[in-house]
């Protein structure tokens, strides 16, 4: 028995013990002993009339006594039973074992330790779900070095047997490197995003000027390509939102690139409002005209490292960035596949909005 348990004994059989003296005294208190009650000739001792069962207060009292500490003792271990299984669970979790959980031990509680066991749970389920993330994060980031590595390693060597291809293994070595930076630019603002480390305060800023800047550096991008770049229903008002300007940058720019990346030449890449659940949220859809996403795989592309079987350039990392980026501004993200034909990726953004929504904001967007 641990010390909360004697804590709870002590203090329930105290209060017990309590209230059985007060009890006593009372009764004590209204009816005294009296020698005897005189009624004429009937007069009878007050013994005689009041008498005892046998071996007088003693039995009663000691009744009384061992069954408040039963009950005492059976009541303190109800209580102390689920802090003694938290007590261990939490031992077990920080040993490393992720797989603890002490809901079964609770049985059918339904009081604040039970509570308190499922929240227990509920944590280390988060927990297990984050060690697991990390671990394949570190698995696939492993991975994913020992391709320029290698072809660092590859021209280096090249440049020592052959000198007069020095130039050209220097060329090399600085394309690995700037890939090498990279990626590991996109492994540490993915790790920020899952960690919670969103860099400065939030702030209001106007989601209209940000696509503008990027809408103006993907038609530069796409240009390049043969394809176009179009915006429907973006008008002149202003729409503001309060977070990370840059990772909303970051976010929306990297599934425009996405999209202008997998449209075929001669086709085109169309960024719209799409109706939100309500008018405290904003919707934006980016859609492409290329050849869409396998049904299977439409739930993993926007985790770390995916590549399509027919993409094996990239990290796999904008999708990724770019979920968790809106996420951590409380909006959601998810994907589908036209029946035309390519790729429609619905973002969704809280906004914030004037006092009166009749009318509209005083400041215009040039």
């Amino acid at each position: 028995m641990g010390r909360l348990f004697w804590k709870f004994f002590f203090a329930l059989w105290l209060a017990q013990l309590t209230a059985g003296l007060g009890m006593w005294a009372g009764v004590r208190w209204q009816s005294p002993d009296i020698p005897g009650t005189a009624v004429g000739a009937d007069a009878i001792p007050s013994q005689a009339a009041h008498k005892g069962p046998p071996g007088g207060p003693l039995v009663p009292i000691v009744a009384g006594f061992l069954t408040s500490v039963m009950f005492s003792a059976g009541l303190a271990w109800y209580l102390s039973k689920p802090i003694r299984h938290l007590r261990s669970a939490f031992g077990a979790l920080a040993e490393g074992q992720l797989a603890t959980r002490v809901g079964p031990a609770m049985g059918r509680r339904r009081d604040e330790l039970a509570d308190l066991g499922r929240a227990f749970d509920d944590m280390a389920d988060r927990i297990g779900t984050l060690v697991d993330a990390q671990r394949r994060l570190l698995h696939d980031v492993s991975h994913e070095l020992r391709s320029p590595l290698a072809r660092l390693h590859a021209a280096i060597g090249l440049a020592r047997q052959q000198p007069e291809e020095t130039n050209a293994s220097f060329d090399r070595i600085e394309r690995e490197a700037g890939r090498l930076d990279d990626l590991v630019g996109e492994v540490l603002t993915l790790s920020r995003l899952e960690a919670g480390v969103l860099g400065a305060r939030p702030r209001d800023f106007d989601l209209g000027e940000l696509l503008d800047a990027i809408l103006t550096d993907a038609r530069f991008e796409a240009a390049a390509k043969g394809v176009a770049v179009q915006c429907a229903g973006l008008d002149a008002s202003e729409m503001p939102v309060r977070g990370h300007a840059e990772l909303i940058l970051r976010a929306i720019e990297n599934i425009v690139r996405n999209a202008i990346k997998h449209t075929p030449p001669g086709s085109t890449v169309t960024v719209e409002l799409a109706p939100a659940a309500d008018e405290r949220h904003l919707g934006l859809a980016v859609t492409d005209q290329g050849p869409g996403v396998p049904e299977a795989q439409l739930g993993s592309i926007f985790e770390p490292f995916f590549r399509g079987a027919d993409d094996p350039s990239g990290y796999g990392l904008g999708l990724a960035i770019a979920h968790r980026a809106v996420a951590a501004h409380g909006g959601s993200i998810n994907a589908r596949n036209r029946p035309s034909g390519g790729l429609r990726v619905n973002l969704v953004l809280p906004k914030n909005l004037p006092r009166d929504l009749s009318q509209p904001p005083e400041k215009k967007r040039s």
